[in-house]
């Protein structure tokens, strides 16, 4: 059998646990080519570079919603 408690924890005491468990708001860094605001460690939605590379052709993927989206 395992242990039971003896007594009931308090509301404040279960609170004070429960402390950490808020949420924090997300962090946004500027992008180094466009300066818009992104989120950190990811490519950036609006220009399409990471790390001063241009890893994403933005205008390609704009086209091929807009095919995506008329059909």
């Amino acid at each position: 059998m395992t242990p039971l408690p003896k007594r009931k924890h308090s509301k404040g005491r279960r609170n004070r646990r429960r402390a950490h468990y808020n949420l924090k708001p997300t962090t946004l860094e500027m992008c180094g080519q466009c300066k818009e605001l992104k989120l950190p460690h990811r490519v950036c939605p609006t220009c399409g570079t990471y790390n001063g590379r241009q890893v994403v052709d933005v205008a390609a993927r704009d086209e091929r919603k807009n095919r995506k989206n008329a059909q």
